[in-house]
C-alpha cells in the first residue's frame, strides 16, 4: 500500500503521472504501473518460484486463476525442461528453443517420440 507523506492513500492519478515522469526518465517505454504485478510475478515463475506461493503474493483466492494467467510462462518452462532432457540424452537435433512474441504457446527444438 502506497500513501501520501500524511499517511493518506495515493490518487490513482497522481501515481500514474509520477510513474510515467519516472519512465520517461529513465528512458524506459511507458507501462502501466499494474504492469509490475505481472512482470514480477512473470519473473519469480521464471526463476523457479514456485506457483502456490506466487498465488499468495498475488492475493489471488484459488490457485486456477493464477495457473491460467501464467500459463504461457509454464509452457515455455515446461520446453526448456523437455529441451534440456533431450540435450541430455544426446539428442543431436536440439539447437536452442524458438522464441516466440508470447502470443503464441512456444514451440519446442526438442523431437517428442
Amino acid at each position: 500500500m502506497f500513501t501520501t507523506p500524511q499517511g493518506r492513500p495515493i490518487d490513482p492519478t497522481n501515481l500514474t503521472r509520477t510513474f510515467t515522469t519516472l519512465l520517461r526518465k529513465a528512458g524506459l517505454r511507458r507501462i502501466r504501473f499494474h504492469d509490475l504485478r505481472h512482470s514480477t510475478a512473470t519473473l519469480l515463475l521464471e526463476q523457479g518460484g514456485e506457483l502456490v506461493v506466487i498465488k499468495e503474493l498475488l492475493g489471488h483466492v484459488h490457485i486456477g486463476v493464477t495457473a491460467g494467467a501464467y500459463a504461457h510462462v509454464r509452457l515455455r518452462l515446461q520446453c526448456d525442461a523437455i529441451d534440456t532432457l533431450s540435450t541430455a540424452l544426446g539428442n543431436p537435433e536440439i539447437t536452442e528453443t524458438a522464441n516466440g512474441d508470447g502470443d503464441e504457446p512456444p514451440v519446442c527444438a526438442a523431437l517428442v517420440r
